[in-house]
């Protein structure tokens, strides 16, 4: 998503072109237990911090926090994600969060411009990566890569004003699922499709639709309405924002902004406002102006193709050829798409919802998510923890030995950090957090060698061997 971000065969071969112009792991893991000490340094300086005048605790514009109730919904909704890629055979990979500068200039048009550029670090320009598919085509150039279907999920930074209620930020996480290398016309498009189609399926976000267009209908579409070359790429720029803006803006950008004559304009409004499925194909087929173009019937013949393909995936009917569509980013060159939700009429409470496409990045759709659990009253559990170990008494090594023997059994459990924490206290924790089972050993459970188990739901205990602790607890959980 981008959800997906396959480039055909001959984006791939400009972006790598353009990468290997210029000269061209082990990881270590650490675990860190904050203590209250380092917590109470941290306070004392952001108190300092507060002292000063005008100094205000905040995230960054562009930019927010995630709850533990925001990173439940949010790894839910990648693990369908990624779980659907693993499906159709993708392998996993990551790249630096930042590039070479010279990476990344000139790939991304007028958007070249929304780049974080960082300050020279020993001799190196640096920029924060923009997309995921850029690192990738990099990688490819330097380890001489010709074939590879992968995905990667990972933060990305752009530059832009921020639009937080339609759920566009500036450091934002985006899903990327390529194919890289050549193959047969529009087999690994339809796929990508597909992939597409179950993943917005999957999470249940309301109907949708896909558009599908090509570069080449694009660029032929400009040169039969009379578009200098040399404005291809800014008047492309411009179609692309046809999601966020009307028409007549769209226009006047391109008239007043970029120079380009009205007419021309005009006869690009008449395109641009086509959209339908494999009949607007034929028609195009048929229209004076495009089919005198070589370059446009080639990307309206691998359309046609790739409806084909499409309906025998059966997702056809999820997909519409839309002229409007461009995509302004330099190295697409070929079948370009996006996925929008459709307007449903909205129940009661729910605010309308308008985020554009849903398959540019994950926070948009965490956003529909989000609102709608919202409008729901939906409560989020934020731990998986399965057994909560309480005592009624002062054993609290009990308590310790108790929950080293779970957490050895696989199984996920907690307890209060205080030696004498009241039973009536811990319960209420439970219950809380929606923790379904609680283990209590008390002075006569140790006595007579069993321990209690409280079912936090029906607040029903029976007591139990201790030996036989760990498997009635496995138990209760299959079952659950």
């Amino acid at each position: 998503m981008h959800l997906l971000g396959l480039l055909p065969r001959r984006a791939w071969a400009s972006l790598l072109s353009q990468l290997l112009r210029p000269p061209w792991a082990s990881c270590t893991g650490a675990v860190r237990c904050q203590s209250q000490v380092a917590e109470a340094v941290l306070t004392s300086q952001l108190k300092a911090h507060q002292e000063k005048p005008n100094f205000i605790i905040k995230t960054p514009k562009g930019t927010r926090d995630l709850s533990p109730q925001h990173m439940v919904v949010r790894e839910k909704i990648l693990d369908l994600v990624i779980s659907c890629f693993k499906r159709h055979g993708a392998k996993g990979m990551d790249t630096p969060a930042f590039e070479l500068k010279e990476t990344l200039t000139e790939k991304y048009g007028e958007d070249s411009g929304l780049m974080y550029d960082l300050k020279d670090q020993g001799g190196e320009l640096l920029s924060l990566r923009y997309d995921l598919t850029v690192p990738f085509a990099r990688y490819l150039a330097m380890n001489k890569v010709k074939k590879m279907k992968r995905y990667h999920v990972g933060k990305v930074w752009r530059r832009e004003s921020p639009t937080i209620v339609q759920g566009r930020y500036r450091e934002f996480c985006q899903c990327d699922f390529d194919i890289a290398g050549q193959f047969d016309p529009m087999i690994p498009d339809a796929e990508c499709l597909k992939i597409m189609c179950e993943i917005l399926s999957g999470l249940q976000l309301g109907d949708f639709l896909i558009k599908v267009n090509d570069r080449r209908i694009v660029d032929g579409m400009f040169a039969v309405c009379g578009v200098p070359e040399s404005k291809f790429r800014a008047i492309c720029s411009s179609i692309d924002k046809l999601d966020k803006m009307a028409w007549k803006d769209v226009r006047h950008e391109m008239v007043v902004k970029k120079g380009l004559a009205p007419e021309v304009a005009d006869r690009i409004g008449d395109y641009v406002q086509c959209h339908g499925g494999v009949s607007l194909v034929e028609q195009m087929f048929q229209d004076p102006r495009l089919s005198q173009n070589k370059q446009a019937l080639e990307g309206l013949g691998d359309l046609k193709l790739l409806f084909e393909y499409l309906t025998l995936f059966g997702i056809a009917d999820k997909i519409s050829f839309d002229l409007s569509l461009a995509r302004g980013l330099d190295y697409y060159t070929g079948v370009i798409y996006e996925a929008v939700l459709l307007q449903t009429p909205t129940q009661a409470g729910e605010e309308p919802l308008n985020v554009g496409s849903v398959a540019a990045g994950v926070e948009r759709i965490f956003y529909i998510v989000e609102q709608r659990m919202k409008t729901k009253g939906e409560k989020v559990r934020t731990t998986e923890t399965q057994v909560f170990v309480a005592t009624p008494q002062k054993n609290f090594l009990e308590r310790l030995k108790l929950i080293a023997e779970l957490w050895n059994s696989g199984i996920k459990a907690e307890m209060l950090y205080k030696n004498n924490p009241k039973l009536l206290t811990q319960l209420h924790y439970c219950e809380s957090t929606g923790i379904p089972l609680v283990v209590i050993i008390g002075e006569q459970e140790l006595k007579e060698g069993v321990i209690k188990i409280r079912s936090v739901a029906s607040r029903e205990e029976v007591a139990i061997k201790r030996e036989n602790l760990v498997a009635e607890i496995q138990k209760r959980l299959s079952e659950s």
